[in-house]
């Protein structure tokens, strides 16, 4: 398993909120929805994108990736005040707090201010993950809170343009996993030019890249530096040196990183007993796994299924 690879298993959409924004005239949305991921495709004019820090003109083909929980803002300018207000939950409300959902429907899954088949008007495709696994988040943790891609060529986004407005049977699946192979898609092009690419970068060197392969596919391995060293072919301090400088952390540091991501996803999302997670993940019985978790996540895996089965 390769990095992108273990993303498929990271934050993958599972009833995914999308949409098709259309609008014309002067425009502002602000979106508070908490979300921890959001996927927004320029699937026709312009915009602008505000995160706080700055903003960036949009048109059409750019993708827009942003990290949650901060809200942000999709407006014609940047001094068109905010008229529409996407809470959590997607409640959509005006500036005084009234909610406004019914009065902009413009059918399945299309939303806005002007009919859809508007000339002239500008059309964004919206993609929300509602929740983020672990080991997702250690790959989405490599990128800046937001990202913008210019340009984007790729027959997902025409396809997903096409399908987010249908309802046939087993729509939502189909809408679920375009999202994740468009969100794949432009991750392998953002974390390509990203400043801190981590072990995706890593996963290209002779030496580190096998031993993250090891890593990933075989947790539950007892691994050691000289044990990762000479699957290598390096010397152990060789080995550490070039793992340090190409990862960001020692090679026991970032393995029990991910053993504790891959726990933690395999406590939250599935009904796997305690022993099975350890002997998965490396750890000799239930006990060794639990202080090991509790000490990374602060609480107890019974107690981290519970709060993630109640959410």
């Amino acid at each position: 398993m390769d990095g992108l690879g273990a993303l498929l298993d990271g934050p993958r959409a599972e009833r995914a909120f999308l949409l098709k924004a259309v609008f014309a005239g002067g425009w502002s949305v602000g979106i508070e929805d908490e979300a921890p991921l959001s996927v927004a495709v320029m699937a026709r004019g312009s915009a602008v994108y505000a995160d706080g820090a700055a903003a960036h003109p949009l048109d059409a083909g750019d993708v827009v990736l942003v990290r949650g929980p901060e809200p942000y803002v999709f407006a014609d300018s940047p001094q068109t005040p905010t008229e529409v207000r996407i809470l959590p939950g997607q409640v959509c409300v005006d500036p005084q707090g009234h909610i406004v959902q019914g009065t902009m429907d413009l059918g399945v899954r299309t939303w806005g201010n002007v009919p859809a088949d508007t000339r002239h008007a500008t059309v964004i495709l919206i993609g929300t993950y509602n929740r983020e696994t672990s080991v997702g988040a250690r790959l989405l943790a490599r990128l800046p809170r937001s990202v913008v891609l210019r340009g984007v060529e790729s027959p997902l986004v025409d396809l997903l343009s096409a399908e987010v407005v249908n309802d046939r049977p087993g729509q939502e699946a189909v809408l679920d996993r375009l999202l994740d192979l468009l969100l794949v898609s432009c991750l392998r092009e953002a974390l390509a030019g990203a400043d801190d690419r981590g072990w995706l970068a890593a996963e290209d060197d002779a030496v580190v890249g096998p031993a993250l392969r090891l890593i990933h596919e075989r947790p539950e391995e007892p691994w050691t530096v000289a044990s990762l060293a000479r699957r290598a072919g390096v010397s152990r301090a060789v080995f550490a040196r070039r793992f340090n400088d190409r990862v960001g952390e020692p090679p026991l540091t970032y393995l029990t990183g991910w053993r504790m991501a891959l726990a933690a996803d395999l406590i939250a999302g599935t009904d796997r007993t305690l022993a099975a997670v350890a002997a998965r993940v490396g750890y000799a019985n239930p006990f060794a796994l639990s202080a090991a978790f509790k000490r990374a996540y602060g609480v107890s895996p019974a107690h981290f299924r519970a709060r993630h089965s109640a959410a």
